[in-house]
Parts: C-alpha cells; structure tokens; sequence
C-alpha cells in the first residue's frame, strides 16, 4: 500500500523535530529552553487523520499553538456543541458569519500553569463566569488558556482600539471578580484549532478566533526554530501558507496589521 505523501511528511517532521533541535544554537548568557511534548492530529489531503507527537521548545510562540481552550470547552459544530478533546481534524465548524469550516488542525499539550520556567514565567489561565458578557455568555463557567483570544475589546482598551472588531487576549478581561485568573499547582490540558482559514467560532457562547502565528511571526522566531515550529504543522509549508489575520487583533501593546 502507498503511504500519502502528506501522511509521510506528517511522520518525518515528527522524528525530524529531535533532530533540528540538536542543531539549535546555544547562547551561553541564556538558560537552556524547557521542552515539552506536544499532540498534533492533522487532516490530510486523502481525508485521513495523521496523529503524531513532537518534542519541542516550551517557548511562547510554541506554546501559543496549543494553549487556548480547557479540556471541555464545548465548541459549536454542525452536529451541535462538541467537547474540544473530542473535535477532530476532518469535523464542522460553525464560524462567526454562521458558515461552516472543516477542521485542518488541532494540537494540545499539558503544562502546569503555576510551575515556573527556565525564565521565571508562569502560564496563567483565565475563569469566565457564567452569563459574564451577557445572558448565555458564556453558557456555564469557561476556564481559557493563555493563548485564547476573545472577539471584544476591554473598557480600559477602547481609547486604542475604538469600536471596532479586535481579538483580544482573555487575560486583558480580567476583572478580579466574573474574569479572573487562575494558576492550577496541577497538570491541565490545553487545545487549539486551525481551520483553512483564521476564523472566529463559537465556543461555550462566546466568540473565540482560532489559531494563527500572527504578521509579525516571521520576525518573532528565529530561522532555527522555523523548522522546528513548522514541523508541529504538516498542512502548511511556511508562515505565509496560514493566511491573512480576518480582522486586527490586539495584544503586547500593537495591533497586528491586516495583511492586504
């Protein structure tokens, strides 16, 4: 039987990532980078599913692929509300304009939010209450990683951004009081999800994009680690292949630009 091209290149990259890692310059006046084990299932271009497991640095941009929504977080799909861990690559989304959108690409990980780094950072997560922006939003308690992005912007944003459409970080919600943050001493397990193109869905009644690197990621991770960091996803070939951003999306002080 042939193996699919993209079913081979899904497993090569997954071996390969140990290998690129050992080619990784070391800076002395930096500590040595954590690795973690991240879960990656793919759609590949005959309909099958590619599972596989990569070793990789446990640095943000890394991370970010794979921390934005809690194990049951329940995403909205064609067939109903559909828990994050059982949503699979080749399954229905519904996006924000109503339309639906095929899952390409989910990946999790799972860390200990309280545990510090190599560099002393901890990865906070963010507890939504129930009914926090309004009735049904979110529809019970929703407990969002640090990647995840809600469609909104925070009062004290608003003289950046205006009214207009952004994606803002959950943690700049965070009122101390129906937002708050949380850092569990236990182990949590976080997911993300790819469509064919950045999208915004509806997860537990709130408006959530999906993931994308961002503009600015070509000039955020070094030629090194792009290998490495391309590896984690086998249904694209370089940064430029995950598309334009579908509205600007704030974050780390700047908005990221539109691509045109």
């Amino acid at each position: 039987m042939t193996i699919p091209s993209s079913l081979a290149r899904a497993a090569r990259n997954a071996v390969d990532t140990s290998a690129l890692l050992r080619e990784v310059p070391r800076q002395a006046s930096k500590p040595k980078a954590q690795l973690r084990r991240y879960e990656v299932s793919t759609l590949l271009d005959n309909g099958d599913v590619a599972q596989t497991r990569h070793i990789a640095p446990a640095l943000p941009m890394f991370e970010d692929a794979f921390c934005a929504f809690s194990r049951g977080s329940l995403v909205e799909t064609e067939q109903g509300p559909m828990a994050i861990e059982d949503l699979m690559p080749g399954d229905t989304v519904l996006t924000q304009d109503g339309s639906s959108e095929t899952v390409v690409w989910k990946g999790s990980v799972t860390l200990i939010p309280g545990r510090e780094d190599s560099y002393g950072r901890t990865r906070p997560l963010t507890r939504i209450m129930a009914d926090t922006f309004g009735m049904q939003k979110p529809l019970s308690g929703v407990i969002a990683g640090p990647a995840a992005r809600l469609l909104g912007t925070p009062g004290h944003l608003r003289h950046i951004y205006g009214d207009g459409p952004v994606l803002t970080p959950a943690s700049e919600f965070q009122d101390g009081m129906n937002v708050i943050e949380t850092m569990p001493p236990t182990p949590v397990e976080l997911f993300h999800i790819c469509l064919k193109k950045h999208s915004v869905i509806r997860v537990d009644g709130l408006q959530f994009e999906t993931y994308h690197p961002g503009v600015n990621a070509v000039r955020l991770i070094s030629h090194s680690l792009r290998s490495i960091y391309l590896n984690l996803f086998a249904h694209v070939e370089t940064l430029n292949d995950f598309g334009p951003l579908l509205m600007p999306r704030a974050g780390d002080g700047e908005v990221d630009a539109l691509t045109a």
